[in-house]
């Protein structure tokens, strides 16, 4: 499929709009609507009213009881732009990816027996190479996008590679798909630390093929209102050269783009960068202008406290990968100490790091490390000395970190039910036969049904996927 084709195909499905109205006039939504819009905070809005309007804002949030109420009922089924939902499904918001290497989708539950760097180089490397072939970059990245919708993701933050075409074309695919995406051109220079078949000929090609990145997503033919933005992204420093980290931070000060890299991930990037700079990731990040106000950090297990502060106060963001924390970084993010000092922080599934595209998986993963972390993992220790007390979180704060958090992390209007909010969501069948979600109307409130489709979802259960008002999955 070529660009021009990809491009009729986001236009046929964009005319076609929701399938809650054939006029694209809108529509609205009567149901249990669940969401958390502040850490620690979930709110049910029982027998709500929803309605979106033409551009897929919500526009109007109506509980029984409160003045619109009926209004909006009998207006939505006027107009016959009202869908009622029937008992058992839910409208959650669609969740928020910060952190997804999309060319690893097919190596994803891989050789994860292995060290990082080996991984990197005996696998990841040699895969990521391939893209220079955009016939494979299609087949691949079409999946991968797919995929993701399926299980929720309605919001994903992707490095590519090294490849501007096969980049662009993920840019296509997510635009075609209605997938809300940023999109990265990975920039990776140094000899001496990325192989000869697969690196950027200089740190001005890297910059050029960035900068040419940028310019050709912000005027894709029908991405007029941003669905899908750029990204720079420098792999992470041991990768880059100071001359290709100075012009990236340029370039971000310059275009305004956003910024992705990896940060303080383990043991030996941490090293690596403290040996060549004397100074942290983060803050030989911040010296080359690279740590600012829509910056996403990857992972940052071995932050310090000033390091925090430092990424609090310039408003970046931190991609909690829970999952492969665990397989590569040899620790456990202190997400609840980042939380306390005011980092924003939201989760990545780390394709193929993480082995798992689902962020409920993630969610989920969060709670446990949070829980390891708190209680300690050594049984030759005593109880007292084994673990790091006030570190905990519950499914709340996952749930949020996965919706509004990560939302907050980009600054984008979503993972919420607000007016003014974009209408990203995702449909749940909470009684679907042969699900492991199971509910006892009798015996459990609303909040345990959202806490058992936090542990228990899977996707299947998620039955409809919507990205600006615009149904994008469906089952």
């Amino acid at each position: 499929m070529g660009r021009e084709q990809i491009v009729c195909e986001h236009r046929i499905r964009e005319a076609k709009g929701s399938d809650m109205s054939d006029d694209n006039a809108g529509f609205a939504i009567r149901g249990t609507f669940m969401h958390a819009p502040r850490r620690e905070e979930v709110e049910i809005l029982e027998d709500a009213v929803v309605s979106v309007d033409a551009a897929g804002s919500i526009d109007g949030l109506f509980r029984p009881g409160e003045a619109g109420h009926a209004e909006a009922l009998a207006e939505g089924r006027r107009r016959g732009v009202l869908t009622e939902l029937p008992e058992g499904r839910c409208v959650l918001p669609g969740m928020v990816d910060l952190h997804i290497h999309a060319p690893q989708w097919p190596q994803l539950g891989k050789c994860l027996h292995l060290p990082l760097e080996e991984w990197l180089v005996r696998y990841t490397f040699p895969l990521e190479a391939r893209y220079a072939d955009s016939v494979f970059a299609e087949r691949v990245y079409t999946s991968l996008v797919e995929t993701l919708l399926a299980n929720g993701t309605t919001t994903a933050v992707y490095y590519a590679t090294v490849h501007l075409q096969s980049t662009m074309r993920l840019a296509d695919i997510c635009l075609a798909r209605g997938q809300r995406a940023f999109v990265g051109k990975v920039a990776m220079d140094d000899p001496e630390q990325c192989p000869d078949y697969y690196r950027d000929p200089s740190a001005a090609a890297a910059i050029a093929g960035t900068r040419d990145l940028i310019a050709y997503v912000r005027t894709l033919p029908g991405n007029e209102s941003a669905l899908v933005r750029p990204m720079i992204t420098p792999r992470f420093i041991p990768s880059c050269t100071d001359p290709l980290l100075e012009g990236l931070g340029a370039l971000a000060g310059e275009s305004g783009c956003f910024v992705q890299t990896h940060c303080s991930e383990g043991d030996w990037e941490h090293a690596f960068v403290l040996e060549r700079y004397g100074r942290t990731d983060t803050q030989s990040l911040d010296d080359f202008g690279l740590l600012r106000r829509g910056t996403i950090l990857g992972h940052g297990i071995l932050l310090s406290g000033e390091d925090m502060e430092m990424i609090g106060e310039a408003r970046a963001g931190i991609s909690h990968c829970p999952l492969s924390n665990y397989y590569f970084s040899n620790a456990v993010f202190p997400l609840r100490a980042a939380l306390d000092k005011g980092v924003r922080v939201g989760l990545g599934t780390d394709i193929a790091g993480g082995a798992s595209p689902s962020l409920l998986d993630i969610c989920r993963h969060a709670v446990n490390a949070s829980r390891a972390l708190e209680d300690g993992v050594n049984p030759a220790l005593d109880a007292a000395e084994r673990g790091r007390p006030g570190s905990r979180v519950d499914f709340r704060t996952a749930f949020w970190l996965a919706t509004a958090g990560g939302a907050d992390a980009l600054d984008l209007p979503v993972g919420r039910f607000e007016p003014g909010c974009s209408f990203d969501a995702m449909l749940v069948d909470t009684r679907r036969p042969g699900s492991n979600l199971v509910v006892w109307p009798d015996a459990d409130s609303l909040e345990d049904v959202l806490q058992k489709i936090v542990y228990n979802a899977g996707r299947d259960d998620i039955r409809k996927v919507w990205v600006q008002g615009r149904l994008v999955a469906e089952k």
